[in-house]
């Protein structure tokens, strides 16, 4: 699981009570939530109905209902799990928790079929569809990757998931003139290399400009899923040589 990190406690009682601002930062998150015994998607389940057992319908409760969003609570689900706590804590509780889960989640929002909680969390938060696993050029991967064709007329555009650790071979974009690729993070986080160079972060919103005749690669960061545009540039007589695989040793030394 992703190490949860808080810093809400420092940021509004460094000055005022720093006792409790470490709790909550290295205490509450920093150890408990860290815990690897339950799931956070589970984890995060069971805080939303101790809220709303207690009655608390404030700020914590939208910012732990996002975080339950976060971790692959389906809208679908929320409402199942209010509607049956409802009966045990009361009708009026159900009704208050609902007016803020509405402020998260949206009727049929994102009700995705995927079993991985990871995955189905990364799916709601991009416009593109993670598509179908991309088994023709599996052999050219470390991991499990996807493809969405978005535009096949004009110039190629395609959206290319990767799971927590994937990532392509080296490779290398070939024309006599233009050519080359550009890649646009729409989601996650995920890295860019070109040979002899320092690997380059990327997260939603970042673009990648790759000329014709630069050996590169480009994958997932070691502990999230990662999805780009992967757009065509034309060019003569364009074509693509796959290299060797990214080496484990390359792959551990980003940061």
């Amino acid at each position: 699981m992703k190490k949860i990190i808080q810093t809400a406690g420092r940021n509004a009682l460094t000055d005022f009570s720093p006792e409790f601002a470490h709790f909550n930062d290295d205490i509450l998150f920093g150890e408990n939530w860290n815990n690897q015994d339950i799931d956070l998607k589970t984890r995060s389940i069971i805080t939303v109905v101790a809220l709303m057992s207690s009655g608390i319908t404030d700020a914590s409760l939208i910012y732990h209902s996002q975080n339950a969003k976060a971790h692959g609570v389906t809208q679908k689900e929320i409402a199942a799990i209010i509607t049956h706590v409802a009966f045990y804590v009361g009708w009026p509780k159900g009704w208050a928790v609902f007016h803020l889960a509405k402020e998260v989640w949206q009727p049929e929002e994102g009700d995705l079929p995927y079993e991985d909680a990871a995955m189905r969390a990364h799916a709601k938060s991009m416009f593109f569809p993670i598509g179908q696993p991309n088994d023709a050029f599996a052999e050219y991967f470390v991991g499990q990757s996807y493809l969405a064709p978005i535009s096949t007329d004009q110039i190629g555009i395609f959206n290319v998931t990767f799971e927590p650790g994937c990532r392509n071979n080296w490779h290398i974009h070939h024309a006599k003139n233009g050519g080359g690729q550009i890649l646009v993070c729409v989601a996650g986080r995920g890295f860019y290399q070109e040979e002899g160079k320092e690997a380059v972060e990327m997260k939603p919103g970042d673009c990648i400009n790759i000329p014709a005749e630069v050996k590169h690669w480009h994958g997932a960061a070691p502990d999230e899923w990662f999805s780009h545009l992967a757009i065509e540039v034309s060019g003569v007589d364009c074509s693509n040589e796959w290299c060797e695989a990214v080496s484990e040793k390359e792959y551990g030394n980003l940061k």
